[in-house]
């Protein structure tokens, strides 16, 4: 777990805090993203709201968008295999993720620091439209797959190894955090017209009441 979550580094573990976090991703425009235990058979302390449905691949364009734009660079859909990140080090498989009964994305197993999960619902990296990649901040001993991602910002470059042997590569157009209490979900996750990737995790500070952070980093990337 992180003591302070802007600095994964500085870890306290012997503070008592609810036992790591674990990123939730909803649906559609009004996917959402929540904490839930690691490392521990209790249920979720904090019960998200449900997604609306699945999000599925961009509208189709009208016949005049079509006309005031040149084609957009994509790939077919392919899986995700392996998450490159060169300026932070990380290298890591990824894992399907899908909503499960509850109305909620399923989280990546909180036991691998080194693993990222996508929305294998919806666009997969370097399709066209808005594909959605989770990874944790922290576990309740050490910091996990996304711990540095606050350092990416505009510029930055990242790889998506896929299972049709092509390697998609992003860069990174910004990085913010925003309050969960007041996420801009057709921001983050609406259909857009082009290639788009989000990586995510939780950000700010963690309140013990709630037992969940604050805030959501979200970093918009697109197709290169």
């Amino acid at each position: 777990m992180a003591a302070d979550p802007s600095s994964p580094a500085g870890l306290a573990p012997n503070e008592e805090k609810y036992p790591g976090s674990m990123l939730v991703v909803g649906a559609a425009a009004v996917l959402v993203l929540v904490m839930s235990l690691v490392g521990g058979t209790e249920p979720p302390a904090y019960a998200p709201r449900a997604p609306q449905a699945a999000p599925t691949g961009m509208a189709a364009p009208s016949a005049a968008q079509e006309r005031g734009r040149s084609p957009q660079k994509a790939l077919p859909r392919s899986k995700p295999v392996r998450l490159l990140i060169p300026k932070i080090s990380v290298d890591a498989p990824f894992t399907d993720l899908a909503i499960g009964p509850s109305g909620q994305l399923e989280a990546p197993p909180a036991g691998d620091v080194n693993l990222v999960g996508w929305h294998a619902g919806g666009p997969s990296p370097g399709e066209i439209g808005t594909s959605i990649v989770a990874g944790h901040l922290d576990t309740k001993t050490s910091p996990a797959v996304f711990a540095g991602l606050g350092e990416l910002a505009e510029g930055d470059v990242f790889h998506v190894v896929r299972a049709d042997g092509r390697k998609a590569s992003f860069v990174v157009d910004d990085a913010e955090t925003f309050e969960k209490d007041d996420f801009p979900d057709e921001r983050v996750y609406g259909d857009t017209g082009r290639a788009e990737v989000r990586l995510i995790t939780c950000a700010g500070d963690y309140d013990t009441a709630a037992k969940d952070y604050t805030d959501n980093l979200v970093v918009f990337a697109h197709l290169t």
